[in-house]
């Protein structure tokens, strides 16, 4: 009889064999060394292994020479176990296992997406915290959140640092402005709960408020836009540290320009200091396309039962609020505007209705009647401040508007009206004066860029 053919018929020899084999050898020498291939085999393994008759009995209903092992089997292709003690009474085996399409050990703890596009790549729950970025649409930070995470908690803090006395004895936060700031959070609020989540509000200083509702929550992340000022920038920095610390990773984002950071010919810190320099190289420069506001959000988080607090008042800012009020008691021109982001697409809308109404009928260097009217201005910069309105939304919305202006005026081939193109020209130019500030300022904020200043009046018009 073959000698392969007695073994596989009788397993219990041709281990007992292989036991007496292995013991002459860790006799000669100290180092003993034991190799099992598993390459040609991917999910089952010989009867062999299972030398004690009792397990062999076990699988007496299956295949006589192969059984069944756990599918983890069929990620190793080799298997080897060798004893590095010098002291032939103390061995120490290492294992080593090789092409695991794995590629990372297995852990029963919760992973963290190391490639956020990835779809499997989950968190548990994030934290959205809202800046100067008002608004659900064209929000980037927000949606990422809500794509990446199981559950999103929104997150407003007052700083009590933006309020009070500056060093020089005006109020940090005026009472006009507290107020809109107040009506736009509010306005947030709702939109956020509309789409089935909800805004948590606090007093108090990022750092520590961020920190708090992270471990109530146990959020994996911190999601928010990037600001510009020296102030601001700080705030980042501190909240990176204080997460750190708590191993919660900072996603930042950018949101507040016509044109992004990241897509500016040239690295921030070379950024010409004047205007005409930089409309030169933004020149032909692409906008991104705008994103769109979420029609419904993933849920609060479950655990942590936190409390999403109140807006706050002026009274609890620590301001006055008759100060809004006029001597005669009636308010301001000022104190009529609404904050919010409602009421930015309401004006947006009607601006571009306004433009549509009355197409530019001027001169061709755009040097009279504007699309602006009498004031030559839009009167749109408060929302965009707060960023309850989003530069690009407003670019595409009344690019759209100049589109139908113009496919109306070829239709009616009407010569004694100048170029309603014109119109787009106009708020370029306002949005690019925006966006040049922004960027001037974000590059003079770091610490590590000179102090050269800027010239934004050189070759503004060039």
């Amino acid at each position: 009889m073959d000698s392969n053919t007695q073994s596989c018929e009788n397993p219990e020899i041709s281990s007992t064999e292989e036991q007496s084999q292995s013991q002459s050898q860790v006799s000669r020498s100290p180092f003993a060394t034991a190799s099992l291939s598993l390459s040609f085999l991917p999910t089952t393994l010989p009867t062999q292994f299972f030398v004690h008759p009792k397990i062999l009995s076990l699988f007496a209903s299956q295949s006589p020479t192969k059984v069944k092992v756990p599918t983890q089997a069929s990620s190793l292709s080799s298997l080897s176990l060798s004893s590095t003690s010098p002291s032939p009474s103390k061995y120490s085996f290492k294992s080593t296992f090789a092409n695991n399409p794995l590629q990372s050990p297995l852990s029963l703890a919760p992973r963290r997406p190391l490639d956020p596009s990835n779809g499997a790549a989950i968190r548990r729950a994030s934290i959205v915290w809202f800046r100067n970025d008002l608004r659900v649409h064209d929000n980037e930070c927000l949606n990422m959140a809500n794509n990446e995470s199981m559950s999103v908690l929104p997150v407003y803090c007052f700083d009590p640092r933006d309020y009070g006395k500056s060093s020089s004895g005006f109020d940090k936060t005026g009472p006009y402005r507290a107020t809109f700031l107040v009506e736009s959070v509010s306005d947030l609020r709702k939109n956020l709960q509309a789409r089935g989540s909800d805004l948590v509000v606090r007093i108090g200083k990022p750092e520590s408020v961020l920190v708090e509702l992270a471990k109530a929550i146990g959020a994996d992340a911190v999601y928010a836009h990037r600001e510009v000022s020296h102030d601001e920038v700080k705030a980042e920095e501190k909240i990176e540290a204080a997460m750190k610390e708590e191993g919660v990773e900072v996603k930042y984002f950018w949101g507040s320009t016509l044109f992004h950071v990241d897509d500016l010919p040239f690295k921030l810190e070379d950024m010409p200091s004047n205007y005409g320099g930089f409309k030169e190289k933004v020149k032909g420069l692409e906008i991104r396309k705008t994103i769109e506001a979420l029609d419904q959000m993933k849920g609060m988080p479950s655990g942590g039962d936190v409390d999403t607090g109140d807006i706050p008042s002026l009274t609890d800012l620590g301001l006055n609020p008759t100060a809004t009020m006029a001597q005669d008691g009636r308010q301001s021109v000022t104190a009529t505007m609404a904050g919010g982001e409602n009421e930015a697409l309401q004006r947006l809308n009607k601006f571009a209705a306004e433009c549509q109404a009355q197409p530019y009928k001027g001169s061709k260097d755009c040097s009279r009647d504007s699309i602006y009217g009498a004031n030559f201005s839009c009167k749109i910069s408060p929302w965009l401040a707060m960023g309850c309105l989003s530069p690009r939304f407003m670019f595409d919305e009344l690019k759209k508007t100049a589109n139908r202006t113009i496919s109306a005026t070829s239709k009616r081939n009407d010569d004694s009206s100048g170029s309603p193109g014109t119109q787009m020209n106009w708020l370029m130019f306002e949005l690019l004066w925006r966006d040049f500030f922004r960027f001037i300022t974000k590059k003079y904020s770091c610490a590590k860029v000179g102090t050269a200043p800027a010239t934004a009046c050189t070759g503004a018009l060039a």
